[in-house]
């Protein structure tokens, strides 16, 4: 009980970099000017948001219009698959998606509801048992009215980097729009968008040591994308509402100071990953680690360890201070196993042993040297 807390749930939420916290500080109460506007605080606050479009423009290697400023991830999945679907739909080019089994329910939830109420139609590729989804199999499943291909940059139960490269020439080959949701992958993996060949890409910023109610969704200027909401003129037209000034401010500096030390804070985060994951497979029998052994994200470690549940587990490292998860946090407390580990052909019994470890900029050696000395003990204690 006198241990110190240690944070290893970074991929449900980190916290926000002091540096992130500071740069919006003035526009709670010193730069609060509605940014519609013509006097002096509006013309501050438009200024303010013009340069962290133009910053996060530059991250991603392409133009300020192409930035969408939206509240979360969530919010950017929706926007995009929404809107180019609407659009296409009433171009008469067609009502197919194709997407695979293993996408966060913003994506898998939107495309189930525009199925079932409206009329569209979608095929949903498999994954083999590492998580990977085959670009041939996201070829064979085009058809001619087939619309959109949304593929999930990193997986957020598994940590899986998609191919999305390969896939977007595929799609782009047949002039389909390309949407991934990068809101995992966007602290660790290059996010030009020209490289990834992806026409659409959703971010967070509570992902990335920015506050929670911000995300970003690009938009490829050729893509047509019918607005979701109706309103005023803002965001050029595609997201009416009054902006959320020091957030937006916000989200782009996270993203510049991610980016910036992204490469050395990769190899510490690797580092730390992999000694974490050998360290469970080897003192801890029956454990299994869930989602590729290479191509994943840096600050990822995922397991199932047999013969035992998530929750008991869980409850057991909580009282040792460590804190972690069983998967996306958008499904914690339900009681059937993962979507995700079930399309990666996990039993049933097993998926529900589910325990993700995702580590973040304060996590130290020596705190995965704490976590390896606990947790044999506590899946000892709880196995069944």
């Amino acid at each position: 009980m006198n241990q110190p807390t240690i944070y290893l749930d970074h991929a449900a939420s980190t916290p926000v970099d002091p540096q992130v916290f500071e740069a919006m500080r003035p526009y709670f109460s010193e730069i609060y000017g509605n940014a519609s506007n013509l006097h002096k605080q509006a013309r501050a606050s438009a200024k303010a948001i013009d340069e962290s479009r133009q910053q996060i423009a530059n991250i991603l290697g392409r133009g300020a219009r192409e930035i969408i400023f939206t509240a979360c991830g969530t919010e950017s999945d929706n926007m995009a698959i929404r809107g180019v679907a609407w659009a296409q739909k009433l171009a008469g080019l067609g009502q197919h998606f194709i997407t695979t089994s293993v996408e966060h329910h913003a994506v898998s939830h939107t495309f189930d509801q525009l199925c079932a109420k409206f009329g569209f139609e979608q095929t949903i590729v498999p994954v083999d048992g590492h998580g990977l989804v085959n670009p041939a199999d996201i070829a064979a499943a085009i058809r001619p009215d087939t619309v959109l291909i949304s593929v999930i940059y990193a997986n957020n139960e598994v940590g899986t980097i998609q191919p999305l490269a390969e896939i977007g020439v595929i799609a782009h080959e047949r002039n389909i729009p390309f949407h991934t949701d990068a809101v995992q992958a966007a602290g660790y993996e290059s996010l030009l968008v020209d490289l990834l060949n992806v026409d659409l890409l959703a971010l967070s910023g509570h992902k990335i040591y920015a506050p929670k109610g911000v995300g970003v969704l690009y938009v490829r200027q050729k893509i047509a994308l019918l607005p979701s909401f109706t309103g005023g003129g803002h965001e050029h037209g595609r997201r009416p509402g009054t902006e959320n000034v020091p957030y937006i401010v916000g989200m782009a500096k996270a993203m510049s100071l991610v980016q910036a030390h992204q490469a050395e804070e990769k190899v510490r985060l690797t580092k730390l990953r992999d000694k974490l994951i050998d360290g469970v497979l080897q003192t801890i029998p029956d454990s299994q680690l869930t989602g590729h052994p290479t191509q994943r994200l840096a600050n990822h470690a995922s397991f199932v360890f047999a013969g035992c549940e998530a929750d008991a587990i869980l409850m057991h490292l909580d009282q040792a201070g460590i804190l972690a998860s069983s998967g996306s946090a958008c499904t914690s407390g339900m009681p059937t196993p993962s979507h995700v580990l079930t399309a990666m052909g996990l039993p049933h019994n097993l998926a529900l042993s589910a325990l993700r470890l995702t580590l973040g900029q304060q996590t130290t050696e020596a705190e995965i040297d704490r976590v390896l000395a606990v947790l044999p003990e506590i899946i000892n204690k709880v196995r069944l």
